[in-house]
């Protein structure tokens, strides 16, 4: 979409902290302060998708970059991981000069939003329905999280977890092929990814690493699919 608005795309580096916003100028700003700063320097529109937010396990929640500057940042977020992907509704926080342009885009993209459906939602944010949802989605996918990451320990020790202790993925450092690793589990019905399919160019020296999903097996089905992973890991 953005390339068909006639925008370039130019990929931001990121290291084990997340966004190398210190290579957008050379402010002596923190890393957030650094993207606002930027955006208003350079009159940029920041879209801070929220991509997992609820879902931090380790700490509170890092507040919205949104509130920093309103006039140029966008936040975005969904009720994918929350309640269900099926629903298809998601929400954007727009600075007044913004509002009418993206409705004129949405016109033009996509009649498709039920109204009952966000009314509904509207619904159950109001009455403190959403918010006792989420807070039983976090308990829930941090126990998932800590059981791969426990039983990983003792089976895998040479694998290692990386990233930080939030949403509903781990990635995965692994001794050996990413790519062998992945198409093995396919054969046993076992979904995983790697690393180098989400990167904007990736090189023969891309960093090599399984993603692995823990939020999509059932409950009684959860067990097993750890033990297979396990499998598909060689231990």
């Amino acid at each position: 979409m953005v390339r068909r608005a006639g925008a370039a795309v130019v990929p931001l580096a990121v290291d084990e902290r997340g966004a190398r916003t210190d290579l957008l100028s050379t402010a002596d700003f923190t890393a957030v302060r650094a993207a606002v700063e930027w955006a208003r320097e350079s009159g940029a529109v920041l879209i801070e998708d929220d991509y997992d937010g609820e879902f931090r396990y380790d700490r509170q929640a890092v507040g919205a970059l949104q509130a920093l500057d309103p006039e140029r940042v966008v936040y975005a977020g969904t009720a994918s991981k929350s309640l269900a992907p099926g629903l298809r509704l998601a929400w954007m926080v727009l600075p007044q000069w913004l509002i009418e342009p993206v409705i004129a885009a949405k016109r033009t993209a996509d009649y498709q939003t039920a109204t009952l459906d966000q009314l509904t939602l509207a619904e159950f944010i109001a009455s403190g329905h959403y918010d006792r949802q989420v807070r039983r989605s976090r308990l829930h996918y941090r126990r998932r999280r800590d059981r791969l990451v426990e039983l990983l320990a003792v089976r895998a020790p040479e694998v290692k977890v990386a990233g930080i202790s939030a949403g509903l993925h781990v990635l995965l450092d692994v001794p050996g092929d990413a790519e062998d690793i992945v198409a093995r589990a396919a054969r046993q019905g076992l979904g995983l990814n790697t690393l180098s399919n989400y990167h904007f160019n990736p090189t023969p020296g891309t960093r090599q690493a399984v993603i692995v999903g823990y939020g999509t097996p059932p409950d009684h089905a959860y067990p097993g699919a750890l033990d297979l992973l396990c499998q598909v890991l060689g231990v």
